[in-house]
């Protein structure tokens, strides 16, 4: 009977310490609002810009120090259409705020700061070992025990995107960690207004980017969708999106939560929210 709930102990630890979803783990969250302030405060020791055709909004990286910590950022200030895409670095911020909302945990810290002069975004350079085109094109397979992680973590950025409207996600800007897990940068071309993407996902059962549906979600995220109305929004995002952006966002919420529905009643509540 003792080594019966010796053995039950063991499982239950190792269950309650691998992560739920592959994200920012608890030690790097607790930091993120020093690294916030780190972004706004810290002197400029160093500068690079940028450019060719992966660097579309050629942006900056800078290298920051302050009370003996030096660290990489990005920054960027693209406003306008840009090589035939809208870009906005403003939209950079939003995402980030909706990240630390929804919980999904995935996007770096970023906030405004003044570069020579000028406004734009500011993002902490995240730690990774490899981006997903590097892992598809070296034919880099997930460690078997990572997989049922990196698949709930691909539906969150798929609903995320969705939300957003961010036409721009590909295998660059989707960063992976030493330990399997997911980061999500750029997104400079999000929160669309058109009438195209107020009535169709990017992702999802009929989406933009074709069926790639959002199987599994964790319920806390889905009770935050639930939970937004249009003053809520605002007071998350502040001046970075304009009231039809923030409409447009609404719209599509209802939407993934629409197929999350009809995926529930497909499957089963215990498959689709954990």
């Amino acid at each position: 009977m003792k080594n019966k709930i010796f053995i039950n102990l063991i499982v239950a630890s190792m269950i309650f310490s691998l992560p739920l979803t592959a994200q920012f783990n608890p030690e790097e969250l607790a930091k993120r609002e020093k690294w916030e302030k780190f972004l706004e405060t810290a002197e400029v020791v160093a500068q690079t810009q940028q450019s060719g055709r992966l660097a579309v909004t050629n942006p900056w990286t800078l290298t920051l120090t302050k009370d003996g910590i030096t660290r990489n950022a990005l920054w960027k200030n693209p406003e306008g259409r840009m090589k035939g895409s809208i870009e906005g670095w403003k939209w950079e911020i939003a995402a980030y705020r909706l990240d630390k909302y929804l919980g999904l945990n995935m996007v770096p810290p970023t906030v405004e700061r003044r570069f020579r002069g000028d406004r734009g975004s500011c993002q902490v350079w995240a730690d990774y070992k490899m981006n997903l085109r590097t892992k598809t094109n070296e034919k880099i397979k997930t460690p078997s025990y990572k997989v049922y992680y990196w698949n709930r973590a691909t539906y969150l950025q798929r609903a995320f995107d969705s939300l957003i409207a961010n036409e721009d996600r590909h295998m660059g800007n989707i960063l992976i960690t030493e330990d399997w897990r997911m980061i999500l940068i750029d997104h400079s071309r999000s929160f669309r207004s058109s009438k195209k993407h107020t009535k169709r996902l990017v992702y999802g059962l009929k989406g933009i980017d074709g069926k790639k549906p959002m199987k599994q979600l964790p319920r806390e995220f889905v009770d935050r969708l639930k939970s937004m109305d249009f003053e809520l929004v605002k007071g998350i995002v502040g001046e970075y999106l304009k009231e039809k952006e923030i409409q447009a966002m609404l719209l599509r919420r209802d939407i993934i939560l629409k197929e999350i529905g009809i995926l529930i009643k497909e499957r089963g509540e215990d498959k689709v929210l954990y």
